[in-house]
């Protein structure tokens, strides 16, 4: 199996350090972290990670702006919006972009699990077909 790079992108440094925790507990390695979409593109440009977990409302740079900024550059990134709310016109905008999923917030590790697992599916459907 692949060792993943997870970026987790969040305003709040509480959110940030849940997170985190709990993609150790699963067995991630590898965990980034950035507090606004400023810092994850600039992080993307570095450790191009593997998937990004990344918060729709945030100053600076908002996570759509980033999706469409990381998407447009390195599109084999997946990007995972997260929100408190479930608006649609967010989940719409992020799905055009490109965004791999939405989850809202707060997010358990049985969510963040299920997500690692449909990027381990979708890399071994995608390697089997070569």
């Amino acid at each position: 199996m692949v060792e993943l790079s997870i970026l987790v992108c969040d305003d709040s440094e509480t959110v940030r350090k849940q997170m985190i925790e709990a993609l150790h507990h699963i067995g991630i390695k590898t965990v980034l972290e950035a507090c606004d979409g400023f810092e994850a593109v600039e992080m993307c440009h570095v450790n191009q990670p593997n998937i990004i977990f990344m918060d729709i409302i945030m100053p600076n740079k908002d996570g759509i702006s980033a999706l469409k900024e990381i998407h447009q550059i390195y599109p084999d990134i997946k990007v995972v919006m997260a929100s408190s709310t479930s608006g649609q016109a967010h989940l719409k905008k992020s799905v055009h972009l490109g965004a791999f999923g939405f989850i809202r917030k707060p997010i358990d590790e049985t969510t963040l699990r299920n997500i690692i697992d449909k990027y381990y599916n979708e890399l071994t459907d995608s390697t089997s077909n070569v």
